[in-house]
């Protein structure tokens, strides 16, 4: 499982910046739930809400989806190895139906903790196919109770008759989801800090998402399910490492 945290991204041959607020969260399994919140503009009062700060207006989404991941190791014709990553979109704010939707990139290790990740995708500036590059923080994953475990544990919701897909990742001290009904999307951060315990960094949308059952997730097991309405998430991974 691991937390990756964006430094950066360049579309060649632009200059590299941080644009956005990125976090992904990936469990044993793959499942992985990432979100892209645009940081505020300092001249922009519609971008600035201090009260109630953490809910914020869907301006402020770069781009939100979940999904599962797979990665490879590849060798070039010099014998060079290099990861190469896999996403498969299953839900996303984007798009109603991103099935067979998938990014793939080339993962090279960096010192620190770094990872530069090279590939091609459209450009949300310019809508054209554009090589990229972005550096990723690969973050400690830190425990949040009074023993040394370390947990993880994903929900997942999937509804046709009601056009609904959700995900939601804990991992470690950072939880996140996402969910999507019909064209309604809604997302939530959380993370987890010493000196305050679990706070909520970001929410967009209306719709009821199931994280605080996971920032306590002793309580829940494989298998199990949380009801919400017509809804019905279940319970697809729990570990500790």
């Amino acid at each position: 499982m691991s937390i990756s945290i964006r430094i950066s991204i360049r579309w060649l041959p632009d200059e590299a910046s941080e644009p956005t607020t990125t976090v992904v969260l990936t469990s044993p399994k793959r499942r992985f739930v990432d979100i892209r919140i645009l940081n505020p503009d300092p001249e922009d009062a519609q971008h600035n809400n201090p009260i109630g700060a953490d809910i914020l207006p869907p301006e402020r989404l770069d781009w939100a989806f979940a999904g599962t991941s797979t990665s490879e190791l590849r060798f070039d014709a010099e014998g060079k190895g290099t990861v190469h990553g896999t996403w498969h979109h299953w839900v996303s704010n984007r798009d109603a139906n991103v099935d067979g939707v998938v990014d793939e990139g080339d993962n090279h290790s960096l010192p620190n903790d770094r990872t530069l990740e090279t590939g091609n995708m459209t450009n949300p500036a310019t809508g054209e196919a554009t090589d990229y590059e972005e550096i990723w923080l690969d973050a400690p994953v830190l425990s949040t109770g009074k023993g040394e475990g370390k947990l993880c544990a994903v929900l997942v919701l999937e509804d046709g008759e009601h056009e609904a897909r959700g995900m939601v990742v804990r991992v470690g001290q950072f939880c996140q989801g996402v969910l999507r009904v019909g064209e309604g999307f809604t997302l939530e951060r959380w993370e987890w800090r010493e000196e305050g315990g679990w706070r909520r960094e970001v929410r967009m949308g209306d719709l009821w998402v199931p994280c605080g059952v996971l920032l306590e997730g002793e309580r829940v097991a494989v298998g199990g399910e949380v009801r919400f309405g017509e809804f019905v998430w279940k319970v697809v991974e729990v570990g500790e490492i």
